[in-house]
């Protein structure tokens, strides 16, 4: 039976709400990072996190700024652009997971969106012994900065085919990320993939990547040896 429940994540000094949705027996789970302005109840995250479910992966749609600080940042917009700081809540959500596994000992992937997939990369970059895939949708990667480079877990760059300037970003990410990185365009979308059918291309795009790498490595057999 599938289980839905908010909890309270801490992280440093943050004490940061967060969505799960766990099918019976998950076959990984998927931390969102959403974009600058937006929050977990992005009504598109929403929408990609139930096809998750629905392959059987669990979700963790999580606010990574508190409710003071969102306040500020509604009057300033300047915590949505500190990378550095949503990486690091990204980080240590992910230690939260690995630690109390609410969805039990399965792998973990980060989905970030515009801004948040940013931090999902630095994040990715700093825990790659946690982060088995990353997916970024409409992201801008180029904000992850040096820790592009660093990241070692295989990576989606989702684009719409109408951003225009985001598809530039995300083909010079993708070189730095090298044989990790792969690039799509979805045809017809604009940033926020509103366009009908859109956002269902996303969501089946994002739930085979993380169904594919979100696998445990069998140890090998005498046979695989052989």
């Amino acid at each position: 039976m599938d289980e839905q429940r908010t909890v309270t994540i801490p992280v440093g000094d943050a004490q940061l709400p967060a969505d799960l949705m766990l099918p019976a027996q998950p076959v990984g789970v998927v931390l969102f990072a959403h974009g600058s302005g937006s929050s977990r109840h992005s009504p598109r995250n929403v929408a990609v996190a139930r096809t998750f479910n629905g392959r059987g992966l669990g979700t963790v749609l999580v606010d990574l700024l508190t409710p003071a600080e969102d306040e500020v940042d509604a009057r300033t917009a300047e915590l949505r652009f500190d990378i550095g700081l949503l990486a690091s809540r990204l980080a240590g959500i992910v230690d939260w997971l690995a630690a109390e596994r609410p969805a039990g000992d399965v792998p973990i992937g980060l989905f970030g969106a515009s801004t948040g997939a940013a931090a999902a990369l630095v994040a990715a970059a700093s825990r790659a012994d946690q982060v088995g895939a990353v997916v970024s949708r409409g992201g801008r990667p180029d904000l992850a900065g040096a820790a592009l480079a660093q990241v070692r877990t295989p990576t989606l760059l989702l684009v719409g085919g109408l951003d225009e300037e985001v598809i530039v970003l995300n083909e010079q990410a993708q070189v730095e990320l090298g044989e990790v990185g792969e690039l799509r365009i979805v045809p017809g979308a604009t940033h926020l993939f509103e366009e009908p059918g859109t956002l269902d291309q996303v969501a089946d795009h994002a739930g085979t990547w993380f169904t594919t790498h979100l696998t445990r490595t069998p140890a090998p057999s005498s046979r695989s040896r052989g």
